[in-house]
């Protein structure tokens, strides 16, 4: 595996292949070996990997624990996950229960509220996708309200230290539903115990909605599936001191 470290400098490539003690290059280097890239600003470089059959590992933002919590009080980047050949992991594979346990993240009962929740794409995710936010955000607003006559709130991505501040999960309060199109916003609301429902391919969609005209009568999902995709998401990220000890990428090759 080839780590591609933009302007070699990326601290999260750069910690992951010094812990597997793997070549560091910049993205110009040209290789038909498996390579590691992060960003979905590398959409190109994607593409030329799935034409050519090429292998990739994509890293970006962990799922779970990069909020304040008894394991992150500070709220900081700690986690990041790592997909083969994809940038979400899309599946729920069986995994053991010890790095979701370890994380000390609480799976909430299924919650009822007053709202409906619409939180919008960024712009690397509009960009990789190819679609206007505006766009999506009139057209998604006029299918909810086809379907339902519920307050909706919107919540645009902020900076990061805003976003730890006013969290997504202050939204979440009294809330009957969330729906974004690709966001982690969809993890967060389904172990908090709202429905969500994704418009796009997500980490999510094996617990999620698709069909907005369901916004009045979400599925109820099964607890017991949610364990166990929640613990197969946390084998699909890992933690900083993993990306430098060499754990991160002994586990990816045990496990894809």
């Amino acid at each position: 595996m080839i780590c591609l470290s933009k302007n070699l400098t990326d601290e999260y490539i750069n910690m992951f292949a010094q812990g597997a003690n793997l070549p560091i290059q910049d993205y110009s280097y040209k290789t038909d070996e498996p390579i590691l890239i992060r960003s979905m600003a590398k959409r190109k470089l994607m593409q030329q990997c799935y034409k050519k059959g090429q292998t990739f590992y994509y890293m970006d933002s962990g799922y779970i624990g990069n909020y304040k919590s008894n394991i992150n009080p500070h709220g900081w980047k700690l986690y990041h996950r790592i997909v083969k050949n994809n940038v979400q992991h899309e599946d729920i594979i069986d995994r053991p229960s010890d790095r979701w346990e370890n994380l000390k993240y609480p799976i909430e009962e299924r919650k009822t509220g007053t709202h409906i929740l619409v939180v919008t794409p960024s712009e690397k995710p509009c960009k990789f996708y190819g679609i206007d936010k505006n766009e999506w955000l009139k057209e998604t607003l006029i299918e909810i309200k086809k379907h339902t006559d519920r307050p909706i709130i919107v919540r645009d991505k902020l900076p990061r230290q805003q976003r730890i501040v006013k969290t997504i999960f202050d939204d979440l309060k009294d809330c009957h539903a969330l729906v974004t199109y690709q966001s982690i916003a969809a993890i967060e609301s389904v172990l908090y115990g709202v429905p969500a429902f994704t418009l796009a391919h997500t980490a999510a969609d094996p617990v999620c909605d698709k069909d907005i005209s369901l916004i009045e009568n979400p599925t109820h999902q099964d607890k017991d599936k949610i364990y166990k995709w929640a613990c197969h998401l946390a084998y699909g990220q890992f933690h900083i001191k993993e990306l430098s000890d060499g754990t991160a990428y002994r586990i990816l090759m045990e496990t894809l």
